[in-house]
């Protein structure tokens, strides 16, 4: 697993830490980190949390307007971690290609989520994907 593949997972298992607690992911994810000893320059996790953090709204607001059928509260608290962060990445983070966008969002459902997920994750940002470049010109 690389790099940036690690740091997507730290950033789903904190978001979804921080719903179950019903707390700020960044204060979390500071905690985790002083507490670790680690330091962590150049974290692109820390990056990916706080892009999510800071579009937290516009990113929910996609979702529930795309998931067909679903709610965000009806959806497994993994599952919309997962789903931020992949939104996060398709319409904000420059430096992604919106296929590997995607296509790491499923893959963490495959390895965190219900054996539905990465093909529900994989419509719902797919949907987006196809969309993504007139939703970019409206942020």
């Amino acid at each position: 697993m690389g790099a940036r593949s690690k740091a997507r997972k730290r950033a789903v298992d904190v978001l979804y830490a921080a719903a179950l607690r019903d707390a700020d992911p960044l204060t979390l994810y500071a905690e985790r980190t002083e507490a670790s000893k680690q330091p962590a320059p150049n974290d692109y996790a820390a990056t990916l949390l706080e892009g999510v953090v800071a579009h937290r709204e516009r990113i929910d607001e996609l979702l529930a307007e795309h998931a067909e059928g679903w709610t965000l509260d009806r959806m497994p608290f993994v599952d919309v971690a997962i789903l931020r962060l992949g939104v996060y990445e398709l319409l904000w983070a420059q430096d992604v290609p919106d296929v590997v966008a995607v296509d790491e969002a499923v893959q963490l459902g495959s390895m965190l989520s219900t054996d539905d997920s990465p093909r529900f994750i994989n419509g719902v940002l797919g949907r987006l994907a196809t969309i993504a470049e007139r939703l970019r010109a409206t942020l």
